[in-house]
């Protein structure tokens, strides 16, 4: 998967990296490296499934697919 991400210079020095196409999916680091390495990893956890969250009924059957 591919995901175009926006790097911002922070007020505080380093770099604020956000991925427009997921809301919330944010991270900062001190070099543009850094931060590229943090959102990589902010990606990852942000499309990990979390299945406590899911509300699921009794008979629904549930797959996994692959993109």
């Amino acid at each position: 998967m591919r995901f175009k991400v926006v790097l911002e210079p922070s007020d505080e020095g380093g770099f604020t990296v956000y991925v427009p196409a997921l809301p919330g999916c944010i991270s900062e680091g001190e070099t543009i490296e850094e931060a590229l390495e943090n959102i990589r990893e902010a990606i990852e956890l942000y499309l990990e499934p979390v299945e406590d969250d899911w509300i699921v009924e009794e008979q629904a059957l549930t797959q996994e697919i692959e993109l």
